[in-house]
């Protein structure tokens, strides 16, 4: 059902395009999602995969969105990266192939000790009173208000 939709790419800000289809990274503190907290969902910006959901998000100073987890793990890959001399592991939805940024271990630990850092360029936010409306009302109960 979620797929690399054409026509969604070619409707990419350039931002959005340079994030997701050439592994670019938004300069800490500049995206739309920082400081978004209200609740809701957040989706591939090119195949609309379910990704996180409000209630895993929080605040954790490194300038970009943060998630303790995926919302389901089945859209999500985590690759080795190597690039600019460290080692990280790269988070991507699965469907889409959209780079979404990387997987840190200094998370909070009551919540499992991961730090899902994410482009908001990456993501599409439906807010919870619009999710059944856009097909994610399964996901309505993984959201508190």
């Amino acid at each position: 059902m979620y797929r690399k939709d054409p026509d969604a790419i070619a409707r990419l800000t350039p931002e959005q395009y340079r994030v997701t289809q050439e592994n670019g990274t938004e300069r800490p503190g500049t995206g739309e999602h920082v400081h978004t907290f209200e609740p809701g969902i957040y989706v591939d910006v090119v195949s609309g995969e379910p990704l996180f959901v409000s209630t895993d998000k929080f605040e954790s100073g490194c300038g970009w969105p943060s998630f303790s987890k995926p919302v389901a793990p089945a859209n999500v890959t985590e690759l080795r990266d190597t690039t600019y001399g460290m080692v990280r592991t790269e988070v991507r939805s699965a469907h889409g192939d959209s780079h979404l940024g990387h997987v840190f271990p200094d998370g909070p630990r009551d919540r499992g000790g991961l730090r899902y850092c994410i482009n908001s360029a990456s993501l599409r936010f439906v807010p919870k009173a619009a999710m059944a409306a856009e097909g994610y009302g399964d996901y309505l109960d993984q959201v508190e208000d």
